[in-house]
């Protein structure tokens, strides 16, 4: 029970913390990076590992659509609650797929650009 009280306080101080406004890739690196630090998870961290870790989360995230068949667009019939679950998931992806390609030496934003280029030459808007 006390612990129990202790996990809902920190979620609520954290939850504080928390203000919706637009986050950069870096931004999140940082903020892992500090996270793993203050942990001594770094020891952790190395690439194999967390591809391991995303791959399980990449698993989590597709048991929210298994047996849905086909989802909409809006996610129309979920609940909030549901939603919740899978912005929980998402995130876990993201999260690892940023500490990945940090931990190896690939700046994300720079290459997520470079390949929206390169997929705009290799599949050109139809013309009008």
């Amino acid at each position: 029970m006390e612990g129990e009280k202790k996990v809902v306080a920190m979620e609520e101080e954290v939850k504080e913390e928390v203000v919706a406004v637009d986050v950069s890739l870096k931004q999140l690196s940082k903020k892992l990076d500090d996270f793993a630090k203050e942990r001594n998870w770094e020891q952790y961290h190395n690439p194999r590992n967390l591809l391991l870790a995303m791959i399980g989360e990449v698993g989590e995230l597709s048991e929210l659509f298994m047996w849905k068949g086909e989802v909409p667009k809006g996610l129309p019939g979920w609940g909030e609650a549901e939603k919740e679950h899978l912005g929980e998931e998402l995130s876990d992806v993201l999260l690892y797929l940023i500490r990945l390609s940090d931990m190896c030496g690939v700046d994300l934003g720079d290459a997520a650009t470079r390949k929206i280029v390169k997929n705009a030459v290799k599949y050109p808007a139809p013309s009008k």
